[in-house]
């Protein structure tokens, strides 16, 4: 449940063990501050906590939980079809069997393999 306070800050309703509900607001920490005590911030923020980092007193930046955005399941078709759309991948000329033409290449030892053949 989300409620916009006075000071423009989205706070949201958190159920407390010691009182029925509290508001838990982004809280403004200097950029001095903020690189001063990173940790501490980094663990708050892994407890749930908000910050906005400030400079000079004007918000610039906001530190707050990742939410992670939900993992997409595409098949294969699905995904070389949204790559070609994207201009990443494009479809070749000719089928399978044209691949039959070209050269296979014998696979070169690496560095390691001529090495150890070296020492024996």
């Amino acid at each position: 449940m989300a409620i916009r306070a006075t000071s423009d800050h989205l706070v949201r309703l958190v159920r407390s063990y010691w009182s029925d509900y509290i508001f838990v607001m982004s809280e403004e920490i200097s950029l001095y501050n903020a690189k001063a005590t990173l940790s501490a911030l980094v663990r708050r923020v892994r407890e749930g906590r908000s910050y906005t980092i400030t400079v000079h007193g004007q918000p610039v930046a906001e530190l707050r939980p990742f939410d992670p955005p939900p993992l997409r399941t595409l098949t294969l078709a699905e995904r070389i079809a949204e790559l070609e759309a994207q201009g990443v991948i494009s479809a070749g000329e000719g089928s399978a069997r044209d691949l039959a033409q070209w050269p296979i290449h014998h696979r070169v030892n690496g560095a390691l393999e001529r090495f150890l053949d070296e020492r024996e």
